[in-house]
């Protein structure tokens, strides 16, 4: 099962403020037991939402909006991709992240390909799997 790990924002984070090398360190260790692991696929922190945008779309028109964004609960400081083989699993090894002060963190599971069933047609299947092919090329 693969998972996305969200880290949500706080005030601190929208406002730029950068971790201490203390926190660097602690997560740089984490980050490496996940990777030793075979856990972690893929991860990077944010920067804050005023130096991002967010496209609306409604019908044909595109209405872009700059950031800063309101509501800074509802935004992403953060991300990991791990690969697990159960939520449990993802959740033993968040509880050991380097985490405190009111930190919220997120689990969702990601959609696999049987999970659509028969609306994912043999060539829509094909397409996908030849796209994570070029990905994982690319990087």
């Amino acid at each position: 099962m693969r998972c996305m790990v969200i880290v949500k924002a706080d005030k601190d984070s929208e406002a730029g403020v950068l971790p201490d090398t203390g926190l660097f360190e602690a997560m740089g260790k984490y980050n490496e037991e996940l990777v030793k692991a075979g856990v972690m696929l893929a991860g990077d922190g944010l920067k804050p939402s005023a130096s991002g945008a967010r496209v609306r779309f409604d019908g044909k028109q595109r209405t872009v909006i700059d950031g800063p964004f309101a509501e800074s609960k509802e935004l992403v400081a953060g991300f990991w991709l791990w690969q697990v083989k159960s939520l449990a699993e993802a959740i033993e090894w968040l509880k050991r992240a380097p985490f405190d002060g009111g930190t919220e963190v997120e689990i969702r599971p990601l959609y696999e390909a049987e999970d659509f069933g028969d609306t994912l047609t043999p060539e829509l299947r094909e397409r996908g799997e030849r796209l994570r092919a070029q990905l994982g090329n690319n990087h």
